[in-house]
């Protein structure tokens, strides 16, 4: 019986999903219509795509059970970052600005704003290959976690879940794009907010309420990490700087991530952009901030878990969560299996999306097939987000039966690559009109260079850079420090292109641009 109504509830899901899909092809006949919903998404699918792109399976089951075991409770410190970092201050600052200047720049994907803004192909084609090469690690990684939580729900093989969860978000992206994305991302969010409130009740209950869990946390001691008594019960933590390293990373990388950034090129009016700013910030504070929360109580099952002579975890820090989850009833683990799938496939379904879009729209179009129809452009996107979920799916079975750590290394990096190539020429591009060309090349090449050397080269990295979080972090903000000087220092750019592209916003509505969309006034005429 227990079983059965786990089968029940998934295939309830999965239909759900699919039957969304197919609801949603009428909104692909071309292509903006399939990357960007037509720029017609409404605040509250807009908001919960962003936030169900934000949270996978990754930060669920590996960075909160990962971070809450190292920091205990000051790990929430993390959702919280990623609330108002990540996404509040996103959508204050990057919102209405992306979504103007792209729309009067025609541009789609984030290598075509860069093309676009700077009228440089060069630009354009090597930003699509920095997204190609490390989406795929992110897009393979979000299967991690799944396996612990299936082989305790179901007793089954993981490569059975992989190949399950890849075909049927392959049918709904292919069949409904980025419409059928949001409105699924919409009801996977919904899930994820009602079932990580229950989780963490059913959680603290097990110790005695959060009271107790409280006291149980204060209580433990590991000489390998603090002799401070309390330190895992403590405002901070044992570690400060890691813990903010750990924000910069997870919280400020997300304005320079493709498929973070993609969600404001289709926000459909001014007002739309406020709501879902509020939304979006809602939802972070509830999915990230509980996630890390209880992933701060870890500490309380060690007993469960086993701990290796040197202060390791025999299974890795993957098995944290589920072991947290195990003695929930038949129906809450149900439930958690559902949310992780929801977390991973909202994620999954978002990176593929956007890795099809660049490959068609920025390397394919005009420089592989010089003429290239808006129906043969969705088709390519469709086939590559087949041969993306494919190349990610195999990865992780490869990764699964084989154990190499290597692959999950190379996840780590692809954030921070991402971000520290990306995050400062796009946000400076958006404001600053003396940004330049060759700052942008600079940063694209310190930030996924860096990454990289560090992924490679790891050992020869100062003791605090040699950690792929640490390291990201640092990209990041060294990048926001980097494009300024090197544009002072380089050719000015085209003044003429600069005050095209700035144009867009003095447009007058009734304010200028930078306030207002305008749609409000348009529809009352």
């Amino acid at each position: 019986m227990d079983m059965a109504i786990k089968i029940i509830m998934l295939v309830l899901f999965f239909g759900v999903m699919i039957g969304v899909g197919f609801y949603a092809r009428k909104h692909t006949t071309d292509v903006k219509g399939f990357v960007l919903g037509g720029r017609s998404v409404g605040p509250w699918l807009t908001a919960f795509a962003y936030g169900t792109s934000y949270f996978s399976a990754v930060i669920f089951v590996g960075y909160a059970g990962q971070f809450g075991w190292k920091f205990g409770i000051a790990s929430t410190w993390i959702g919280i970052g990623n609330a108002v970092i990540g996404s509040l201050l996103a959508w204050v600052i990057l919102g209405r600005r992306t979504r103007i200047m792209t729309q009067h720049l025609d541009s789609a994907t984030m290598p075509q704003f860069f093309g676009q803004r700077f009228d440089s192909k060069g630009l354009k084609i090597a930003s699509s290959v920095i997204v190609f090469i490390f989406l795929i690690p992110y897009t393979a990684s979000l299967y991690n976690g799944l396996s612990r939580l299936f082989g305790m729900a179901f007793n089954i093989d993981y490569s059975v879940c992989i190949i399950i969860m890849s075909i049927l978000t392959a049918i709904y992206v292919i069949a409904g794009g980025y419409m059928a994305t949001a409105i699924n991302d919409f009801i996977q969010g919904i899930i994820m907010l009602f079932g990580i409130v229950l989780v963490i009740g059913a959680v603290l209950k097990i110790n005695g309420g959060f009271t107790g869990s409280l006291d149980g946390l204060a209580k433990i001691v590991d000489e390998s990490v603090s002799s401070t008594p309390g330190i895992f019960n403590s405002f901070f933590g044992p570690d400060p700087l890691g813990l903010a390293f750990v924000v910069i990373l997870t919280s400020l990388g997300t304005w320079g991530l493709p498929q973070m950034v993609q969600k404001f090129y289709a926000i459909k009016s001014e007002s739309d952009i406020k709501k879902g700013t509020i939304i979006s910030t809602f939802f972070a504070i509830v999915v990230a901030g509980g996630c890390y929360f209880l992933g701060g109580f870890g500490r309380l099952f060690s007993d469960k878990i086993e701990i290796l002579p040197d202060g390791t975890l025999k299974d890795g820090f993957d098995s944290i969560i589920p072991t947290m989850l195990g003695n929930l009833s038949p129906l809450l683990i149900g439930l958690v299996v559902i949310l992780v799938l929801s977390a991973s496939m909202s994620t999954l379904s978002s990176l593929v999306l956007a890795s099809s879009s660049t490959l068609t729209i920025d390397l394919l179009k005009d420089n592989i097939i010089k003429k290239m129809s808006e129906k043969k452009q969705v088709l390519s996107m469709r086939i590559l987000v087949v041969f993306f979920i494919a190349i990610s799916a195999v990865i992780a079975l490869f990764q699964y039966k084989t154990k190499v750590n290597f692959i999950a290394q190379l996840m780590g990096v692809s954030w921070g690559a991402l971000a520290g190539a990306f995050l400062a020429p796009f946000m400076y591009s958006l404001y600053w009109k003396k940004t330049t060309k060759a700052a942008c090349w600079v940063s694209f090449i310190f930030g996924a260079g860096i990454m990289t050397l560090n992924l490679f080269f790891r050992d020869s990295f100062p003791t605090i850079l040699q950690s792929p979080i640490n390291c990201g972090a640092f990209a990041m903000i060294a990048g926001l420090v980097i494009v300024p000087i090197v544009s002072l220092v380089t050719p000015k750019p085209d003044s003429q292109l600069v005050e095209e592209t700035f144009a867009c916003y003095n447009r007058k509505q009734i304010v200028t641009a930078k306030e207002s969309l305008g749609d409000e006034v348009e529809n009352e005429d």
